[in-house]
């Protein structure tokens, strides 16, 4: 019998040789071999009348989360809004004062997707929605129709034996919460701006900085694979590693960050929580010995590597908070490791075992070398991550993830 400690290494051999054929398949990017036999499209299921998907209550961590309180024309929340003018989604907008179509961004792209799904589904009907953000007190005390996080929706014939499958196809189009609420609607909602932006794993904001091997420091947004950065070898020395590629690169997207602070030496990273940091519960353990753990789970008084003279040494955490800033840029070293503001971390997130996810890793690093293999940089998250983390799902347990995960990953 194995060790427990070894079993999700075990199971992960499954995942990593899955992992080393998909790539092949797929060579650079996602897509279809040549000359292969396309999969049947997958048996969608309705929802059933007052069923609702994911099973938990709609304002929960598995759902789309709490409410946040109500949005005004004149709050400051408002500019969080965007309206939705797509030609294929019919707008009910009874009140006549366009509210209907103004939303989260994280609605809107759902709501869009959902559109195409419909019109592929029936040919001729387009998506409905009858009730978008509400401004005038209709709905329900802390309902998320105030925060524009919410869409009831039927199809264009209001043809009532469709609203099951339509809930299915806005569960496929990634809507956090999907009630079959009534006989005449469905009801869709989505997480938080801040709650999504730290669901998309790892990341670090766009204006944090790394140091060069020519001993420059610029911004992460200024970084380009190719690029040698400060980082950490397995031995926990300091090394120059190659950028290889971007997980996830987002200039424009708001994102929730944990801010670490040390003392002694001061410091000060901002990364996403569920991005992992090396700490230790005191400063005598070697560099190679700190473990890795989730950033939202660091906690003042234990330690993290920093860079000092000559090498990384233990800082101790003073502070922690949060706090949310545009841009975020997540890439991948070599190493797997990089020394951002100082502070040494991770490239990797979601996945509580650093050593795993550098394993798992190794086919992008593998075929990132292959001279007929060109990275092109672009924004959002790769496709390989997100493969990763649904392959990942379906081999490791539960609690291996952060609670918060990754968006579109599961981003």
């Amino acid at each position: 019998m194995s060790p427990t400690w070894l079993r999700p290494r075990l199971r992960f051999c499954l995942l990593l040789l899955l992992l080393v054929v998909v790539p092949a398949a797929w060579g650079c990017g996602p897509g279809r071999v040549v000359g292969s036999r396309r999969r049947p499209p997958r048996k969608l299921v309705p929802l059933a009348y007052k069923q609702f998907s994911p099973n938990v209550p709609e304002k929960t961590l598995g759902a789309s989360g709490r409410y946040e309180g109500k949005i005004a024309r004149s709050s400051e929340r408002f500019k969080e809004l965007t309206p939705n003018y797509n030609p294929d989604i019919i707008f009910k907008d009874e009140e006549n004062t366009g509210a209907d179509r103004l939303m989260t961004q994280r609605c809107k792209d759902r709501l869009n997707s959902l559109a195409i799904s419909v019109m592929n589904q029936w040919p001729g009907v387009k998506l409905r929605v009858t009730e978008g953000w509400d401004e005038d007190g209709h709905h329900s005390e802390e309902s998320l129709h105030y925060e524009g996080r919410a869409v009831d929706i039927t199809t264009s014939d209001r043809d009532r034996n469709k609203y099951g499958l339509l809930a299915r196809l806005a569960v496929e189009a990634g809507f956090d919460w999907v009630y079959y609420e009534s006989k005449a609607h469905v009801h869709c909602s989505v997480k938080s701006e801040h709650s999504a932006a730290a669901k998309t794993g790892g990341c670090f904001p766009a204006g944090a900085q790394v140091r060069l091997e020519n001993g420059a420091r610029v911004a992460l947004s200024a970084v380009k694979p190719g690029d040698r950065v400060l980082a950490m070898g397995e031995d926990g020395n300091p090394t120059f590693s190659d950028v290889l590629i971007f997980l996830d690169r987002e200039p424009d997207r708001l994102r929730a960050f944990q801010v670490i602070e040390t003392q002694d030496p001061p410091r000060r990273l901002a990364l996403t929580p569920a991005h992992l940091l090396f700490i230790a519960d005191n400063y005598t353990e070697p560099a190679a010995h700190f473990r890795a753990t989730f950033a939202s789970h660091v906690q003042p008084g234990q330690y993290v590597l920093v860079a000092g003279m000559p090498g990384l040494q233990p800082a101790r955490v003073a502070a922690v908070s949060t706090h949310v800033a545009l841009g975020a840029y997540a890439p991948l070293t070599r190493h797997g490791t990089l020394v951002v503001e100082d502070v040494v971390a991770s490239c990797f997130a979601a996945v509580a075992d650093h050593h795993l996810a550098q394993l798992a890793f190794w086919p992008l690093r593998l075929f990132h070398s292959l001279a007929w293999c060109s990275w092109t940089p672009s924004e959002g998250v790769h496709w390989y991550p997100q493969l990763l983390y649904r392959l990942g799902h379906l081999l490791l347990e539960d609690s291996s993830f952060h609670p918060l995960g990754m968006s579109e990953a599961g981003s």
